[in-house]
């Protein structure tokens, strides 16, 4: 079988995902490191976005749907429950996680320290403390989600590995940092899962230019 190419840089939260469940599953990979827009993303993702996958001839973007695919494809644990519920479950976590949580912690909040867009090149403090009540609330709801060890079920699934890689860029922020620790159970729960060798295998550099 064709080996499987990522398509992604490694700082990216989502190119980390699909690494993380190939190193979960065992799947052997190539990353091919670009950034959103370059050739190599524009020629599968139709926005140039990354994740974008490469196997055999088969080629996907969208981290979700990549990892479908890898998990139905390979051996390995199950990252998607075959039980219905169960797998509906990750779902819904996922879908909260990308559409609600990541928008306000990583796309409204990091990226304002991280690709400040202030005419002085600082932090934009007006965009930083608007995102902070909204963080409060999410960390809060996370808190309580994670009480049992884990998004869904008793076991490490799509939802667990599609939330550590931003909770690992929000923890080294001022304020986001301080917000996890506080939220006991979700500390708890980011330093167990920060064990698994999944997640130290895919660790990040640092972003480019920092």
């Amino acid at each position: 079988m064709s080996r499987v190419e990522i398509i992604g840089f490694p700082q990216s939260t989502y190119v980390r995902v699909v690494r993380m469940a190939c190193e979960e599953k065992g799947i052997p990979y190539d990353l091919i490191p670009v950034r959103p827009h370059a050739p190599e993303a524009e020629a599968i993702h139709p926005l140039g976005k990354v994740p974008a996958m490469r196997h055999g001839d088969l080629t996907l973007c969208e981290s979700k749907a990549i990892v479908s695919y890898l998990d139905r494809v390979f051996d390995g644990p199950k990252l998607i429950p075959e039980d219905p519920r169960r797998a509906a479950e990750v779902e819904q976590w996922v879908s909260l996680v990308n559409t609600a949580i990541d928008p306000v912690m990583v796309r409204q909040y990091l990226l304002a320290y991280v690709f400040p867009k202030s005419p002085d090149g600082k932090p934009d403090r007006a965009v930083i403390d608007a995102a902070l009540p909204q963080m409060e609330k999410q960390a809060g709801i996370l808190d309580r989600a994670v009480a049992g060890g884990h998004l869904v079920g008793d076991s490490f699934t799509l939802a667990d590995i599609n939330l550590m890689p931003l909770l690992f860029y929000v923890r080294q922020t001022p304020e986001g940092g301080p917000m996890v620790r506080a939220a006991t159970q979700l500390e708890a729960y980011y330093n167990r899962h920060a064990q698994r060798p999944s997640f130290a295998n895919t660790m990040p550099p640092p972003p480019p230019g920092k």
